[in-house]
């Protein structure tokens, strides 16, 4: 077990933070579930993902929690206006808490290395080699 944080990693299991109520997070749990490696799919539209978590991810990410959260989505324009906002991190954690679906892209987690997924196919170069046990097509 990682002593350092709450997200497990391990490099027999691929993880992912989700959200399923859009195409990029449908496409990109299509893609790791291809994989031959046992999969942890977290839909964060389903699954209540805590601040520490979501400042887990961004710092494995090395960005800033912010940068998790798509701010041109209507839901964070309709409630925060479409002019760029400036909050502290425990903020924007409390955004991503309260409306998960903001999730700007899929986080993609391979053994101890976190990735952002911008599209579907973004899972295949994150692959070393077979490394996660893709079946050839």
């Amino acid at each position: 077990m990682d002593d350092m944080g709450v997200i497990s990693t391990d490099n027999k299991k691929i993880t992912l933070y989700y959200n399923s109520e859009n195409s990029i997070g449908q496409q990109c749990y299509a893609y790791v579930q291809s994989s031959d490696k046992k999969v942890l799919g977290i839909d964060v539209s389903k699954t209540n993902v805590s601040g520490t978590q979501w400042a887990e991810l961004a710092g494995n990410l090395n960005i800033p929690v912010k940068d998790l959260i798509n701010v041109d989505h209507a839901d964070f324009v309709k409630q925060y206006g479409d002019k760029k906002i400036d909050l502290e991190a425990h903020d924007w954690m409390k955004i991503l808490e309260k409306s998960p679906k903001l999730i700007q892209y899929p986080v993609l987690i391979i053994g101890e290395n976190y990735h952002q997924l911008k599209s579907g196919s973004d899972f295949k170069k994150f692959l070393d080699g077979d490394s996660a046990g893709l079946k050839e097509a």
